[in-house]
């Protein structure tokens, strides 16, 4: 029963989404425009994460460097951080995955339409056009990815470090916080590296499929 409804929920979603990309098509926007929206919109949410990221370093680094004040207040800023990242993860993980859905309906009508030439010229090259196009697409999607997966332990870091300080409210707390810090701004800087690659690889992403 379960597999049955797993393949109903997938019918009824490709369903939809061939109705959002045909309405859109009528209004004279194509499912390449759409890809480029796309990147685009997961280009921006990677700028705002690494925005994100950062801030919750330097939140991290006020409390690591607590020198008097209320100590509640600090935790609450940390989770605030934390629950912040959180967000923007998701954010980039979910843009992710509307271009990669977006991307795979494109190649397929794109492949179906080079199957219905006649002219052998024009079917070589749209058919290259199409190989290079996928080829560029596989090594954005597959930067995006890593990208995404740095997120993950940071984001495990920060909450083990705000759970323990939650429950740790003093000066105790502070000094077993100071040994984490070097670990996670050794991975967020890793994460706004690989981010930065991303960003970049986006660029030329959107300025070749713009050329085409």
């Amino acid at each position: 029963m379960k597999i049955l409804i797993s393949f109903a929920l997938v019918a009824l979603l490709a369903s939809c989404q061939s109705a959002y990309y045909a309405a859109w098509e009528k209004l004279g926007v194509e499912k390449r425009d759409i890809l480029v929206d796309r990147v685009e919109d997961a280009k921006d949410s990677q700028e705002d994460a690494q925005q994100q990221f950062s801030s919750a370093l330097e939140e991290f680094s006020q409390l690591v460097n607590f020198d008097g004040g209320k100590l509640q207040d600090v935790y609450e800023e940390l989770r605030d951080q934390y629950e912040a990242s959180k967000a923007s993860a998701e954010q980039v993980s979910g843009r992710i995955d509307k271009v990669e859905s977006v991307a795979e309906a494109l190649f397929d009508e794109w492949q179906e339409e080079i199957d219905t030439y006649t002219n052998a010229s024009f079917k070589r090259d749209s058919s290259r056009q199409l190989r290079d196009t996928q080829r560029r697409y596989k090594s954005l999607v597959s930067t995006m990815r890593r990208a995404e997966s740095k997120m993950q332990p940071v984001l495990s870091a920060l909450n083990d470090n705000v759970l323990y300080l939650k429950h740790n409210l003093n000066a105790s707390a502070i000094g077993a916080l100071q040994g984490e810090f070097g670990g996670i701004k050794k991975e967020i800087n890793q994460l706004i590296s690989e981010m930065n690659k991303a960003i970049s690889e986006s660029n030329q992403f959107i300025s070749s499929l713009e050329k085409n």
